[in-house]
């Protein structure tokens, strides 16, 4: 007899996966499928960064690491903390995992007992709520439409902090939004924060260097809730290394050594081949990530004057990232085709069925009357792929 368990049972299926894998079996049938779906860098990995990969094979970098990663990559993420960020680690407070997903698994894992509350502001990335349950903890979605800039207020916050609340998570800048917090907003959540010391804050900076208003700006910076702050991070968008899998976290020494003895019994240390290629990644610099965070730059303004072309659609402008997330509320209730639009996701199959472009509905963002598109292709595929869109919008009435 088949059975699968309740946690799994219960648990979604990444909505941005599942588009990208039904936008690959359209092309393997030949269909011109345009992918707005996928979050990844369309860079290859640089050259050098492949280069130390190489040195490390041979060097034979070829058995099993520590649980939280090699010294020399840790120091590495320590000396990335206070050039980058003007914020002082010790090596024991930095784990290594297999990307910024397992590590922030990994805290929840290690901080979540059932009925502990996480503060989750929406649009939020499509894994956290389910991440939350799955450590048999309770999401708590704080609605933070386009009319705020998809951010969350301190009065909201402190709105929904209740006596079970164990923590809040967010991403600056966002997935899917592209939003940036400021220093002000952020010190504004902090003092909040401050009068709960019950509360532990996981600030995702995934997409740190992806960002093109100025200098990155850490919720981790404020003194009054330092040692209360999990900072996720990886090499994946900023290094175009999305395949090598490799996130960590720089945390309170106590959350750090809960989640070392949780990986160790999970998966133990990282590849080892992939962090000397991350270590390489951090002490060179980010001259790359300059580089390709200027074509972001340049994709975002043309996707953003495309998209300001098409009747309907409520824009806002991404700060860092590279999504852009429109409010389609205007669309809902209209037909073309035998669809009916309800929401973000019916219109995201409606353009995939009839435009042939893959992009993913806000629902799974905790946005409904959304749609996100990636703009991390090529030019002539953003030109193509909106005026498809524009094309297919046209015939719903």
């Amino acid at each position: 007899m088949e059975h699968i368990s309740r946690r799994v049972r219960e648990m979604a299926t990444s909505a941005t996966l599942a588009m990208a894998q039904k936008s690959r079996e359209l092309k393997s049938q030949g269909i011109d499928v345009i992918n707005l779906s996928i979050g990844e860098p369309d860079f290859d990995t640089p050259t050098h960064i492949k280069e130390a990969a190489k040195i490390a094979i041979d060097e034979n970098y070829t058995h099993y690491p520590p649980v939280a990663g090699y010294d020399s990559l840790r120091e590495a993420i320590v000396k990335k903390f206070e050039r980058e960020n003007n914020l002082t680690f010790t090596k024991n407070q930095i784990v290594v995992s297999t990307g910024a997903k397992h590590s922030i698994i990994n805290v929840f894992l290690s901080i979540l007992d059932p009925g502990d509350e996480v503060i989750v502001p929406a649009p939020y990335w499509v894994s956290y709520v389910d991440m939350v349950r799955l450590a048999e903890g309770t999401p708590v979605v704080i609605k933070c439409g386009i009319e705020s800039d998809f951010k969350m207020t301190a009065q909201q916050l402190e709105e929904h902090i209740t006596p079970n609340t164990r923590a809040i998570i967010f991403s600056s800048p966002s997935n899917p939004t592209g939003k940036l917090y400021s220093r002000e907003e952020l010190a504004s959540i902090a003092a909040v924060i401050a009068k709960y010391p019950q509360i532990i804050v996981i600030s995702d900076e995934i997409y740190e260097h992806i960002n093109f208003v100025g200098k990155h700006e850490s919720i981790a910076q404020f003194e009054e809730i330092r040692d209360r702050v999990v900072i996720i991070n990886g090499v994946s968008k900023g290094y175009a290394m999305t395949g090598w899998r490799i996130g960590y976290i720089g945390a309170p020494v106590w959350i750090a050594k809960a989640v070392e003895k949780l990986q160790g019994q999970f998966t133990s240390g990282a590849c080892t081949i992939a962090q000397k290629a991350s270590e390489a990644a951090l002490n060179a610099g980010n001259q790359s990530c300059l580089e390709m965070t200027a074509i972001f730059k340049k994709r975002r303004d043309l996707v953003i004057d495309l998209l300001k072309e098409i009747p309907g659609l409520k824009i806002n402008i991404p700060e860092g990232a590279f999504y852009v997330f429109p409010d389609i509320s205007e669309y809902i209730g209209k037909s073309a085709s035998g669809y009916t639009i309800t929401d973000g996701d019916s219109l995201a199959m409606y353009l995939l069925e009839k435009a042939n472009v893959a992009c993913v509905g806000g629902n799974s963002f905790g946005s409904p009357e959304c749609l996100r598109l990636s703009y991390a292709t090529s030019e002539d595929l953003i030109i193509e792929s909106i005026k498809r869109i524009k094309v297919a919008l046209s015939e719903l009435k």
